[in-house]
């Protein structure tokens, strides 16, 4: 016979949800912090293009973005925590936005909203606009679409959302603001003869390999 002490008893969700309409709350310290922080995610008041139009309609009354803790759209960067980068990003606007993103305070998140922000859309062969703005800012979450509706901005909150319960407050898989050696902020690009120098954040996106069978 073993002396150890039996595992303690694990609850269902079904279980969770009744002793909840009880008034009896079981949580941990993550969950409740991540609770906290995943409704209270407040975006910068910044917009670059069409996308911006569908960013603003979904703090209107139709959609409601304030249903999910959003609603306070601060006008300054050292108040909010979420870039929603709405719009096509010019090669001219890039050290502005990367700028805006270093002025944010950890913890902070980024959406890229629309096919413009994430690839360069359909101006992606233009000269003079940045193909994906995760060359230089780490994106959270991806929003396709040109342009994207509300309803989609909204899910992308939800997924963010559920991004951020997830996170674990210690160890390796802790967050950027929870681990000392981990750099927030990201070099600004400046303006070459040619193009922006360095043309993307090397610790951050890596030009793809393609490998060619002989022959082919």
């Amino acid at each position: 016979m073993s002396d150890a002490a039996p595992p303690p008893p694990t609850l269902t969700d079904a279980e969770r949800d009744e002793l909840r309409r009880q008034g009896i709350l079981l949580t941990s310290l993550e969950e409740l912090y991540n609770w906290g922080r995943s409704h209270s995610v407040w975006p910068l008041n910044f917009g670059l293009a069409c996308c911006a139009i569908e960013m603003m309609a979904a703090s209107m009354a139709r959609f409601d973005i304030a249903r999910f803790g959003s609603e306070v759209f601060r006008p300054s960067p050292r108040q909010a925590d979420l870039l929603i980068v709405s719009g096509t990003v010019t090669k001219k606007m890039t050290p502005q936005v990367v700028r805006l993103w270093n002025q944010m305070p950890e913890p902070k998140y980024c959406i890229a909203m629309g096919a413009c922000a994430i690839s360069g859309g359909p101006f992606k062969q233009g000269y003079n606009v940045l193909k994906g703005i995760d060359r230089y800012v780490p994106v959270d979450i991806y929003i396709p679409g040109c342009p994207p509706r509300p309803e989609a901005l909204l899910h992308g909150l939800m997924q963010l959302q559920e991004k951020i319960r997830g996170q674990a407050i210690s160890g390796r898989d802790a967050p950027r603001h929870l681990q000392p050696d981990m750099a927030c902020d990201y070099p600004v690009p400046e303006f070459g003869q040619h193009d922006l120098e360095p043309p993307q954040n090397p610790a951050l996106w890596q030009p793809p390999v393609l490998t060619r069978k002989e022959g082919a």
